[in-house]
């Protein structure tokens, strides 16, 4: 389980790094354009990743008071590229140093309906992958709405074929 989740942890960073250069590229226009998908930008969506991200990480830290990095957050594209790119850094690097007995721990959270829940930190570092994944999807269906060429794939089997 070890090795699946932190090459799922690289796998995360790899995606939304190959996700992002290609949004990065866009005018702010279009980056704020709305577009009709869970979140209504890809700006937005990419807020979103963050937020998941640090909040998890909040939680498998044990910090009491999870905060919400889109509540605070002013910056432009380039800083909420940069915030999330460095939160996926943090879980490979991470991951990468886990014990068996780390995955196993079954850690106590809020969620934001205030419901006390627990969960292995494994399950839960597969959600945080699993989630990414289901959002960069989203990101790659607004990127065609918006007519963007040369979307690249950012599925596992495509990282693991770029890793060889």
């Amino acid at each position: 389980m070890k090795e699946i989740l932190h090459q799922y942890a690289a796998y995360n960073l790899w995606a939304n790094k190959l996700i992002i250069d290609v949004i990065d590229q866009l005018p702010a226009e279009q980056i704020h354009q709305e577009i009709n998908s869970s979140f209504s930008s890809l700006f937005k969506t990419v807020l979103h990743l963050l937020d998941t991200e640090n909040m998890w990480w909040q939680r498998l830290k044990l910090e009491e008071n999870v905060e919400r990095p889109s509540e605070k957050f002013t910056g432009d594209f380039n800083e909420l590229q940069q915030k999330l790119l460095q939160q996926s850094s943090i879980y490979e690097q991470w991951a990468a140093g886990l014990l068996d007995h780390q995955l196993q721990h079954v850690f106590g959270y809020q969620r934001s309906k205030m419901e006390q829940q627990k969960q292995p930190v494994s399950l839960t570092l597969l959600h945080i992958f699993n989630h990414g994944s289901y959002h960069r999807g989203q990101l790659v269906t607004m990127l065609r709405q918006l007519n963007v060429p040369n979307i690249p794939a950012t599925d596992f089997t495509a990282y693991l074929r770029q890793k060889k």
